[in-house]
């Protein structure tokens, strides 16, 4: 029951509201209790903060909506929830979906009513439980109702101009990747966290797989790692308690600050309708939608906007506005609200009265709101159509018309831009600051980030003193045969112990690969370093109008492989930003480019991360975009991105790159389609030496499927310049001891699977390469002949090695040493013989 209004914890509650002081969750629950003039006190407070965020945004006194064409595009749903009229039976609609015909005409009609939102409501894979749906989508050459979306949102830019909202339920990240060059904004109802409703019999939410709260709390987040402008809210009155709600809100509260992509609120009551299970269930009283739009103000603070429907207020708009609202959502001159059918839309016109009445002016707005409209989140195929709606003010243009216009992708590809030569002045001017100019956002929230450390905070387990003898005892038979435990033994190992270990995995190496030590001439070839996706570790990265940005075109790229085959290189090795501007297809002009101009070297190209982006922006699936770069000329994939493979340190680590599973998805594909690679792990950060074991466990088991990693690269953490380091929450990357513990559990672990071992040069020095030589690895990499990346990060090691020098690291320490192919084979002679002499030669004046 709700408190009453009188009480010391309402009255305490309220004076801090007043005061401006930040709420927890239970002054937050004790507030939605408030009535009467309680209710009054609370929503004056939410009121002035909603006020100081509209004068802070530039439009004070204004509330929005945006003029919308609902587009149910099937009603279908594998969900149960109880209170829907929304989803329906196959028996009950002439087609499972609508035409893609259909779908226009209903945007063309919007269109000539000033619409300039095209709202896409749909059932959650209605593919999954129907199968009219599935063979619906078969018979048309649809995979998914997802990929038809993408295809009717398309087709609605193109032929009418009105701009997408979609709102299919939950979206995988993978999803977000396909879907946001069609959408400038998304949206999916929290509705709550109680995950009771979700799993007891007779709850509103109970048969539903796509209501549990984990499930969606994880779509906020994705939506916020792939950089989308998200509409979400809470749906109140369906039987949460009060502390429920507030823990609705506070949850919403911490995504958004993580990564900033909530770019709209609703606060919507619960209204009963006919022939559903819920029917007799109360509808939520108006002065509770008000006390909790009120409490959402508080909680979500200035920059917050939030909504109520008009339609569903029984005409109390003063009620909402005093509560702190400043958005109406969207309102159709055209189509019903057709999750509500019983409800009209207000007219507009009227709408506008009333919020005069209140001292508001109404204006309209775009699906995406004002700041959302630029870089990262407004994908650059939407540009020209954003821009032929918006005003100066990021809202709404007064009297325009939308027209459609091409979607297709940026004309440009690889031009031209900024500090082509970094790859040579970062040796010696270095960088021009230690930081991107959009440090403090463009990684989310440091705060929110370091409270999620803390909330996960935990060592390694305490290790006994005859841990690491057992564990030595069993490698020696069998080092694949290491438990866990025995594994975290070994690398947690120091002293007389850890001699042990890196002797054993020593003897291993010798017994598999022998003693010759093995390098590639190669070069990298960094084409970009562009990229918004936000990775906390690394600090290549730059904004377009950053002074270290750069860009290569088709033909610098061109003319650095082929440099690099003059000089004796087999391999060029290829990877980039993730250029906002970079079509799809880029990859492919990048590999036949290098394959036309020097069709000997081996291209070994593009990261996972980039084989998502590529697949997502040409609309290809993963495996048909690899086969494609394989005809374009890739012959191998790097590993990188792999950082560790479990999401909840990579979310940690980054903002928006691809999630464990789908590294695992592209791998495995790729070594399925004929594309071998490498394996790596960064190390020395976040982690803990749990999540290296089961890193390594997860590489054997690909490797046990696929057979196709040719090496295991560890990859220390560089720390100076990486921008979770400067935020002070990771270590300042692996200790010593720690490398040679790592190379050397590898060396055992991966026994049997994967036989080389790598160590970096760039990251480790000279001296720290000949001791991981000695304790199990058994190559030193390549030539290089441009490093970025590490040396942006901070690396002190240089960019770039001769043969000779390489040879050396070997030599000095009384081991062969020979020149390998990609897949560590040999070379032939003259090849050897040309590098030798060439390589020496690459002096600054010489690279291109």
């Amino acid at each position: 029951m709700p408190l009453p209004a009188s009480s010391s914890a309402l009255r305490r509650a309220l004076r801090r509201a007043r005061d401006g002081v930040t709420l927890n969750v239970d002054e937050a629950r004790v507030l939605l209790s408030a009535r009467g003039e309680a209710l009054t006190d609370l929503m004056a407070s939410a009121a002035r903060v909603r006020d100081a965020g509209l004068a802070a945004a530039g439009r004070p006194g204004v509330v929005t909506y945006s003029r919308k064409v609902f587009i149910p595009l099937t009603r279908l749903c594998r969900d149960r929830c109880h209170y829907c009229t929304f989803a329906t039976v196959p028996g009950r609609v002439s087609a499972p979906y609508l035409e893609r015909e259909e779908v226009v005409a209903l945007a063309r009609d919007g269109a000539r009513l000033g619409c300039k939102e095209a709202l896409f409501t749909l059932g959650d894979r209605p593919e999954e439980r129907w199968p009219a749906a599935r063979e619906w989508l078969t018979e048309r050459g649809w995979s998914s109702t997802v990929d038809y979306l993408r295809a009717c949102a398309i087709a609605v830019l193109e032929e009418t101009g009105l701009l997408p909202h979609l709102n299919p339920g939950v979206l995988t990240w993978e999803e977000f990747q396909r879907l946001k060059p069609v959408a400038p904004s998304m949206g999916m109802m929290l509705e709550t966290t109680a995950t009771r409703l979700w799993s007891e019999p007779g709850g509103p939410h109970y048969g539903s797989p796509d209501k549990e709260p984990a499930v969606r709390l994880r779509v906020l987040e994705d939506a916020g790692r792939s950089g989308v402008p998200f509409t979400t809210g809470i749906l109140i009155g369906i039987g949460e308690t009060d502390q429920e709600r507030a823990e609705s809100l506070f949850e919403l509260r911490r995504i958004s600050k993580a990564y900033g992509g909530i770019q709209e609120v609703i606060v919507q009551n619960f209204r009963a309708k006919p022939d559903t299970a819920m029917r007799g269930v109360p509808d939520a009283e108006v002065e509770d939608l008000a006390a909790t739009v009120a409490v959402a103000r508080l909680v979500l603070g200035t920059s917050a906007r939030i909504q109520a429907p008009p339609n569903l207020v029984d005409e109390q708009y003063a009620l909402l506005l005093g509560a702190g609202i400043d958005d109406w959502g969207g309102i159709s001159p055209l189509t019903p609200d057709h999750v509500n059918p019983e409800r009209a839309w207000p007219e507009i016109d009227a709408l506008a009265q009333r919020c005069a009445e209140s001292g508001f002016v109404l204006r309209e707005r775009l699906t995406a709101y004002p700041p959302y409209l630029g870089e990262p989140w407004l994908d650059p195929r939407l540009r020209a159509h954003v821009d032929a709606l918006a005003d100066e003010d990021g809202l709404a243009k007064e009297g325009v018309v939308p027209r459609g216009a091409p979607w297709q992708e940026p004309e440009l590809g690889l031009t031209e831009s900024g500090r082509t030569d970094l790859h040579d002045t970062i040796d010696t001017a270095g960088r021009s600051r230690d930081r991107r100019d959009d440090f403090d956002s463009v990684y989310g929230d440091w705060d929110e980030l370091r409270a999620r450390l803390d909330r996960a905070s935990g060592g390694a387990p305490p290790r006994l003193d005859g841990d690491v003898r057992a564990a030595l005892r069993v490698a020696g038979d069998d080092p694949a045969a290491l438990s866990d435990a025995q594994a975290l033994a070994m690398l947690t190992s120091t002293g007389a112990e850890l001699e042990e270990v890196c002797r054993l995995a020593d003897d291993v190496r010798r017994d598999v690969v022998g003693d010759e030590v093995t390098y590639v001439v190669n070069r990298n070839i960094n084409f970009t370093n562009v990229c918004y996706t936000g990775c906390r570790f690394c600090a290549f990265a730059q904004r377009r109008g950053d002074a270290d940005s750069y860009t290569l075109s088709l033909e610098q790229v061109a003319d650095r492989a082929e440099e690099a085959w003059r000089l004796g290189a087999t391999e060029v090795c290829m990877q980039g930003g993730i250029h906002p501007d970079l079509p799809g297809t880029a990859y492919f002009d990048i590999a036949a480019a290098v394959r036309e101009r020097a069709p000997q070297l081996h291209v070994h190209a593009f990261s996972p991360m980039e084989v998502v982006n590529g697949a997502s922006r040409t609309g290809m699936s993963i495996e048909e975009w690899l086969i494609e770069a394989k005809r374009s000329g890739v012959d191998s994939i790097p590993g990188t991105a792999a950082e560790i493979l479990d999401d909840d340190v990579r979310w940690v680590l980054t903002k928006g790159k691809l999630p464990a599973a789908t590294w695992i998805e592209v791998i495995t594909t790729a070594h399925r389609v004929g594309l071998r690679s490498s394996a790596t792990m960064m190390y020395g950060h976040v982690d803990t030496p749990e999540h290296w074991v089961a890193h390594l466990r997860t590489l054997a088991a690909i490797q046990d499927e696929t057979g196709g990693f040719t090496e295991f690269v560890p990859l220390p953490f560089v720390h100076t310049n990486a921008p979770i380091y400067l935020a002070g929450l990771a270590r300042p990357g692996p200790t010593a001891e720690q490398n040679r513990a790592v190379h050397a559990v590898a060396r055992l672990m991966l026994h049997g699977r994967v036989d080389n071992v790598q160590c970096s040069w760039v990251k480790l020095g000279d001296d720290g390469v000949r001791q991981l030589l000695r304790g199990g690895a058994n190559d030193l990499g390549g030539t290089l002949m441009e490093e970025t990346i590490s040396r942006m990060a901070g690396s002190r090691h240089g960019s770039r090695k001769s043969i000779a020098e390489l040879r050396e690291l070997a030599t000095g320490i009384g081991r062969p040493v020979r020149q390998r192919t990609t897949d560590y084979g040999r070379v032939a002679e003259e090849a050897r013989g040309a590098g030798i002499v060439a390589l020496p030669l690459l002096a600054p004046d010489s690279r291109g």
